[in-house]
């Protein structure tokens, strides 16, 4: 069993990370990885249609990234918004923390920020004097490893074209592929989960038993839900798109699915067995994440492994704005 942190790690040369979208979202590369016959093909996603059968359900997570990303006026502290408790109290990750100390105020976004409270994370929970207009004063928050800033490329296409419910601070990536003539095209449904925090942790102790997800909030709506028993019931495949889509639909007890909101910490890594999902559209995940793991769990460490050889070898785009992994 795949327990060590090391087990996940891979070489990845820094110039196959993504740091731009391709000029059109379904010029992506599409690898495909099949379980039964444990072989790997490569294609596009403007293919992903001819994979999906009318009895199928393709599962998408649509919720919205909000523009959570804060500097204040100086430049010199960074604020990014995890989770609102009210319109002036907002969870946020800051930096230089040592600048961020409880009582400490900063001006930002046309308003001040008061920090109340450390929590054991090292997250702060902040208080604003008025509440936030984030579609004026924020940025949307790319991954770090852009090494860049925000720009109106990115308030575009880090953003799904089904987005609707505001929460994400990062986006549900494997559905970034998606046009809406493609999803025209396939039997689909929506549910929402907000990334949150748990995106940004890295994993920290080599004994995987040990570390902990953050806890994200999702909702499973009600057409969702019947349409996706009723694929189960006439033997369709539930084919789940991010490993968002999936930690909802894994979260739910065993029996029929119940339209429900909640919140889940599940952590999914071998020997996990899963219970809803029958195939995975996702992106190539960083070394030693919790995605990786959950993907692992999906098709096996070994065959994963070497898909991500196959990826490195033949110079896929990795990460948010990288190519996607079909597995079948």
């Amino acid at each position: 069993m795949s327990s060590r942190l090391s087990d996940y790690q891979y070489h990845l040369p820094l110039e196959l990370i993504a740091d731009r979208p391709t000029e059109r979202r379904e010029q992506s590369r599409m690898m495909v990885v099949d379980r039964g016959s444990e072989t790997i093909s490569h294609h596009y996603f403007n293919e992903f249609p001819t994979f999906i059968a009318l009895t199928d359900l393709v599962i998408l997570n649509d919720s919205r990234v909000i523009p959570a990303r804060l500097h204040d006026t100086t430049g010199k502290i960074e604020i990014l918004l995890l989770e609102k408790h009210s319109p002036i109290r907002w969870t946020a990750m800051v930096r230089p923390g040592k600048k961020m100390k409880v009582g400490a105020r900063v001006d930002v976004a046309g308003t001040e920020a008061a920090v109340l409270t450390i929590h054991e994370d090292g997250t702060r929970l902040l208080e604003f004097a008025s509440p936030l207009d984030l579609e004026r004063h924020g940025e949307m928050p790319i991954p770090p490893y852009f090494h860049r800033s925000a720009d109106a490329q990115d308030k575009e296409r880090y953003q799904t074209v089904f987005a609707q419910d505001p929460g994400s601070v990062a986006a549900p990536t494997a559905g970034l592929h998606f046009t809406l003539e493609i999803l025209a095209k396939i039997p689909h449904a929506f549910l929402t989960l907000h990334v949150g925090a748990g995106t940004f942790q890295p994993v920290k102790s080599e004994d995987l038993s040990e570390h902990r997800m953050h806890l994200e909030h999702y909702t499973l709506p009600v057409d969702a839900a019947a349409r996706i028993n009723s694929t189960k019931n006439h033997g369709g495949r539930i084919v789940a798109i991010g490993t968002t889509s999936t930690r909802v639909l894994e979260s739910q007890p065993q029996g029929e699915l119940v339209p429900t909101s909640g919140s889940t910490e599940i952590f999914i890594r071998p020997p996990y067995q899963f219970k809803r999902v029958d195939t995975l559209l996702t992106n190539f995940h960083l070394p030693e994440s919790t995605l990786l793991m959950l993907v692992s769990a999906f098709a096996g460490r070994e065959l994963i492994m070497e898909a991500y050889e196959q990826a490195v070898r033949n110079k896929y785009r990795f990460f948010s704005y990288g190519d996607c992994m079909l597995i079948v």
